[in-house]
C-alpha cells in the first residue's frame, strides 16, 4: 500500500498561520495570539523555569480540592459510625441507597458538564461548582428523615460532576502527553491524604461535645464550611487555560502554550464545541473499552466507599479505633500510586500494564477479606488496605484520555461517558451489600472481586487496540516524524481529533 506522507495536509507557514490569526476570532479576548506564540523564544532552561512555576501552583491547588471533594464525600461513611442512620430512622437499604443517589446526581450532570467546560471558563466553572458542592454538604446537617437525605445526596452528586473530568482536561491543557501520568497522579494524591486526614479529622470531631448538634452534623458542616472557603481561592487562583494564568508572566503564557502544541489534543479551541466530534467519540473503540472498564472497576468502588467503615467495625474494631485504623488504606494507596505513576511516566508504553497490577494487588486485599475467618482481623484489614489500591488507577485512566483522544470537544464527550460508566458502577455497587449480611457483606465482597477481574480484561483488550491501531497507522503512513510548530498549530486551528489526524500514536 502506497504510504501517504503524512504532513501533506497540514503544510502552511509561520506568515500564513499569523494572517490567520489576524482575521479570526481565536485570538478574540486573549492576551496572546498564535502569532506571538510562534515567535516567542525559549530554551530548555526557560520551559523548565515555566514548568516548576505550573507545577508549584497548580498540582497543590487541584490537589487540595480533591482532598476536600473526597473527604466529603467519605463524610456519609464517617457519619455511619455517629447515629446517622438511627437519628435519620434510616433502616433495611435505605443507607445503600442514600450512597447510590450519589451517583445519580453525578450521572444526570455529566453531559451538561462536558458541554459547559468547554463552552464556559473551565477555571471559573470548576470553582463555582466547589463552591456550590460545600453549600449542599452543609444542608445534610439539617436533615431529618431518608427524603431529606437523599435530595440532599442527589445534589451533591450535581456538585461534584465537574471535578475530575475537568481537572483532567486543565492538565492536558499544560502538560505534555509524557508529562501527565505524574502530573494527574500528583493532584490525585489528594484522594489518598483525604482517607488519612479524613480519618483524624473525624475522630476529632466526634469528640467535640459542648454543643447541641450531633456529631454527625458537625461533620457535614465543618467540612462543607471548609470546602465553600476553598472555592474562593480556587476562583481568583485557578486558570481557564495557559493563556490566562495569572501565576506565569505574559511571555510564559506563550512558552506554556507553545510546549504542549505537540500534544495535538485541542488546546486552542476552548468556547467551541463541535457537534461532529461527539459522534466520532461515540463510536470510539478506545471510548467503550475505557466505559467498560471504569464500570466494572467501580462496582467495587461503590460499595467499599460507603461499606468499609461497617466493615472495619465487623473486624472487632471499636468506633473510634475504626476511624484511625482505617487511615493505612489511603497510604496503600499512595505507596502504588506513586510507585506505578512514576513508572508509566518513565516507561512508555506501561501505564495499562500497571493499572492492571494495580487490579490484581486489589483482587488479593479482597480475597483475603473474603477468604480468611473472622479472628483474622490484622489480615482482613491488610487486605483493605490493599484493596483501595485500584483507586490508583484514576489518573492514569485520565491520561490516557487526555493523552489519546484529541479534541477538546471529543475529549470532554469521553471524559463524560467514563464518568458515566463510573456513576453507573458506584449506583450499583451498593446494592450487592445486603443489609441481611450487616458486617460481613459476602456478596459484596464477591461484587467487588468479579467487578476487578472484569476490568482487567477490558485494559488488556484496550491494550490489544492500541497496539493494533498503532501498527496499522505505521503500515499506512509510515513511523510519524516530528511536527513543525507550524503543522502543530495548524493542527490546534482545526480542532483534529486522534482519528483525523494520521500522525497520531496511541500512547499505553
Amino acid at each position: 500500500m502506497e504510504k501517504k506522507d503524512p504532513h501533506q495536509s497540514t503544510e502552511m507557514r509561520a506568515t500564513d498561520l499569523k494572517a490567520m490569526v489576524e482575521n479570526h476570532s481565536f485570538s478574540e479576548g486573549k492576551d496572546i495570539d498564535l502569532g506571538r506564540i510562534l515567535e516567542v523564544e525559549t530554551t530548555p532552561r526557560i520551559e523548565r523555569k515555566v514548568l516548576w512555576k505550573i507545577d508549584w501552583i497548580m498540582i497543590p491547588l487541584m490537589g487540595l480540592c480533591y482532598m476536600l471533594q473526597y473527604m466529603d464525600k467519605l463524610a456519609l461513611s464517617q457519619t455511619a459510625l455517629f447515629n446517622i442512620r438511627a437519628d435519620l430512622g434510616l433502616h433495611g437499604m435505605q443507607y445503600s441507597w442514600a450512597s447510590a443517589i450519589f451517583y445519580f446526581g453525578y450521572l444526570v450532570w455529566s453531559w451538561p458538564t462536558a458541554y459547559m467546560i468547554v463552552r464556559f471558563p473551565i477555571g471559573k466553572y470548576l470553582s463555582i461548582s466547589v463552591f456550590l458542592w460545600g453549600g449542599i454538604l452543609m444542608c445534610h446537617a439539617a436533615c431529618k428523615n431518608f427524603g431529606g437525605l437523599m435530595a440532599a445526596r442527589f445534589f451533591l452528586g450535581v456538585g461534584e460532576a465537574a471535578i475530575a473530568p475537568g481537572f483532567a482536561l486543565i492538565t492536558g491543557m499544560f502538560y505534555k502527553r509524557e508529562e501527565q501520568p505524574l502530573r494527574q497522579a500528583a493532584w490525585f494524591i489528594g484522594n489518598c491524604v483525604a482517607n488519612t486526614v479524613g480519618g483524624i479529622v473525624g475522630y476529632g470531631i466526634g469528640h467535640i461535645d459542648r454543643t447541641s448538634l450531633s456529631s454527625w452534623q458537625l461533620i457535614f458542616l465543618i467540612l462543607g464550611a471548609v470546602t465553600s472557603g476553598y472555592a474562593v481561592i480556587m476562583f481568583f487562583f485557578l486558570p481557564d487555560s495557559p493563556a490566562n494564568a495569572i501565576f506565569l508572566k505574559k511571555h510564559e503564557r506563550a512558552i506554556a502554550l507553545q510546549r504542549t502544541l505537540a500534544n495535538k489534543t485541542g488546546i486552542l479551541d476552548a468556547g467551541k464545541f463541535q457537534k461532529s466530534h461527539v459522534w466520532l467519540a461515540l463510536k470510539d473503540p478506545q471510548a467503550w473499552l475505557l466505559v467498560v472498564y471504569t464500570f466494572c472497576v467501580n462496582l467495587c468502588n461503590g460499595g467499599i466507599t460507603t461499606f468499609s467503615v461497617i466493615l472495619v467495625e465487623g473486624f472487632g474494631y471499636s468506633t473510634f479505633k475504626v476511624l484511625l485504623i482505617s487511615m493505612p488504606s489511603g497510604a496503600a494507596q499512595l505507596i502504588f500510586l506513586l510507585l506505578t505513576s512514576t513508572f508509566a511516566t518513565f516507561f512508555r508504553s506501561f501505564r495499562i500494564i500497571m493499572m492492571i497490577v494495580n487490579c490484581l494487588v486489589a483482587m488479593v486485599g479482597y480475597l483475603l477479606i473474603y477468604k480468611l475467618d473472622e479472628d483474622a482481623r490484622v489480615a482482613k484489614m491488610a487486605g483493605l488496605c490493599l484493596g483501595a489500591v485500584f483507586a490508583a488507577n484514576i489518573p492514569l485512566s485520565l491520561s490516557l484520555i487526555t493523552s489519546n483522544v484529541a479534541g477538546m470537544t471529543k475529549k470532554s464527550v469521553v471524559s463524560a461517558m467514563l464518568f458515566i460508566a463510573y456513576c453507573v458502577g458506584n449506583i450499583v455497587g451498593p446494592q450487592f451489600y445486603l443489609a441481611s449480611e450487616e458486617p460481613i457483606y459476602q456478596t459484596g465482597i464477591r461484587s467487588a472481586i468479579s467487578g476487578l477481574a472484569l476490568g482487567i480484561i477490558a485494559l488488556l483488550s484496550l491494550y490489544t487496540y492500541y497496539t493494533r491501531e498503532n501498527r496499522r497507522r505505521d503500515r499506512i503512513y509510515g513511523s510519524p516524524d516530528a511536527l513543525t510548530v507550524d503543522q502543530e498549530l495548524q493542527f490546534e486551528l482545526l480542532n483534529v481529533t486522534d482519528k483525523e489526524n494520521e500522525s497520531f500514536r496511541y500512547l499505553l
